[in-house]
């Protein structure tokens, strides 16, 4: 790795690295400050920055713990920012909306947060994120837009705008959030990636209920043995969430490649039905072929998602009046008109209706479960198309099919949402047009560990992890 800058260094490597002092978390740190001072003020992903004196007397006290011989935690040293969704002790959490533009530094630590320090990672800032999460493209009044990498011209994907950040390699890892393709899409566009993790494996502690599977949180990285390092640090039950699992998240600190020759994959061309950009069904084709020439053993199936689009959108809105309906209540000038729309539909919903999509999700959740057990993988595109201008608030077409509401893009994501199945990004290569796009991995229930495993054999083949992006240098 010595001719690699240290900001392109995988996590593994750098933990590794500063645990056995070969290099030191002050220079890590450095080399972020100095790559997101070089990219950040084009690409915008980093927000509510600490201090750079702050951030490198973190570094220090990282390494004097490493001379004194502390027990350190797997992603000691390593400097992260969290989402602006999370509470982070001393930074504001302004959601991303005008209505929290001003809100007051936070008090204290999320869940998520506290286990990221207790992991011994450094939180030096905020990653940008749209309005409360809605929609795959980070844009909000606050920070406005983070853009891609790749090309600078396009959004570099939402609602967790840390893919940019890490492709770019301002942070080694990041944590995001995901109902609808937060954590999968900015993966998918920056050649990074996203698991959307099995329910219950990354508790939360947010207000309100904490008895759905619809939202969840986890890890981003450039490689799956990266998410699998993050995934160690965040995972593990705790008694604010109630579903939360009682695994042990030493499994994922050591994630090995597994081959995929002889690995049973579900193929799917377009997630049952779904409009797919022609360059992205060209490239998507190539990489089945990749995989078939691998050694995997790939069938075309698809899963009956004809319920999934309703079951997705009567839990998702009714998840936005849960949360959201005091504020549209009370001001809702002050918020995006997407947001007050989906909050109002949340709200309007009867009892019988949100009875029926929870058992339209439930019937997907079995359906899905049985597919897999008689596959390993289920996949489909990560994405329709490759990340879009980053002056659009949503993609209104997609193969000559229209969409009148920002959501309806972002299917490939929702579908898989509503099976209530672990769904690893991972890169899948190029389009014609040199951008990225990825293939979503859908595993067994509680398989996490497994699925990282088996995006690691991919990309341990592929390579296509181990290139940078051209559009910032």
């Amino acid at each position: 790795m010595s001719e690699t800058p240290l900001y392109y260094w995988n996590a593994t490597e750098l933990a590794a690295a500063i645990r056995n002092r070969t290099i030191s978390a002050v220079e890590v740190m450095r080399a972020h400050l100095e790559r997101i001072e070089d990219v950040n003020p084009v690409l915008n992903s980093i927000v509510a920055p600490i201090p750079e004196s702050q951030a490198l007397a973190a570094a220090a006290e990282a390494d004097a713990a490493v001379a004194r011989g502390d027990e350190l935690g797997v992603l000691h040293g390593l400097p992260t920012a969290v989402k602006d969704l999370l509470d982070v002790e001393g930074l504001p959490t302004t959601y991303g909306s005008a209505a929290f533009a001003d809100a007051p530094t936070a008090t204290r630590d999320s869940l998520l947060v506290h286990r990221l320090r207790e992991s011994g990672a450094i939180v030096i800032g905020k990653t940008n994120t749209p309005e409360h999460g809605v929609g795959t493209l980070t844009f909000n009044p606050v920070y406005g837009t983070t853009r891609n990498p790749w090309d600078t011209s396009r959004h570099g994907g939402g609602s967790s705008g840390a893919g940019a950040a890490i492709a770019s390699g301002m942070l080694p890892v990041a944590d995001g959030s995901d109902s609808g393709g937060s954590l999968r899409y900015p993966s998918s566009f920056c050649n990074t990636v996203g698991l959307r993790p099995t329910a219950g494996l990354v508790p939360a502690d947010a207000p309100g209920s904490g008895w759905s599977p619809h939202s969840v949180l986890g890890p981003m990285a450039r490689n799956s043995r990266d998410a699998g390092l993050l995934l160690a640090a965040i995972s593990g039950p705790d008694v604010a969430a109630p579903l939360s699992l009682d695994q042990d998240p030493a499994a994922f600190a050591d994630i090995q490649p597994r081959s995929v020759e002889g690995v049973r994959i579900a193929w799917s061309r377009d997630a049952d039905g779904l409009p797919v950009d022609p360059e992205v069904r060209r490239a998507y084709a190539d990489a089945r072929d990749r995989l078939v020439g691998l050694g995997a053993i790939v069938e075309d199936v698809e899963i009956d998602f004809s319920d999934a689009d309703e079951a997705w959108e009567i839990v998702e809105m009714f998840g936005f009046f849960s949360f959201g309906w005091p504020g549209v209540e009370a001001t809702p000038d002050l918020y995006r008109p997407d947001f007050v729309r989906n909050v109002r539909q949340g709200g309007a919903f009867t009892a019988k209706e949100i009875a029926h999509g929870l058992a339209l999700r439930t019937e997907i959740t079995r359906r899905t479960a049985r597919l897999l057990e008689k596959y390993d993988l289920f996949v489909t595109p990560a994405t329709p198309v490759t990340a879009p201008d980053a002056e659009l608030e949503w993609v209104h077409e997609i193969d000559g099919i229209s969409f009148d509401r920002y959501f309806h893009w972002q299917r490939m994501a929702n579908r898989i949402t509503m099976t209530s199945h672990p769904a690893l990004i991972t890169p899948g290569g190029f389009t014609e047009s040199g951008m990225p796009f990825g293939l979503q991995l859908v595993a067994p229930m509680r398989r996490d560990a497994d699925l990282l495993a088996l995006g690691a054999g991919i990309e341990a083949a592929t390579g296509f992890v181990d290139q940078h992006p051209t559009g910032v240098r």
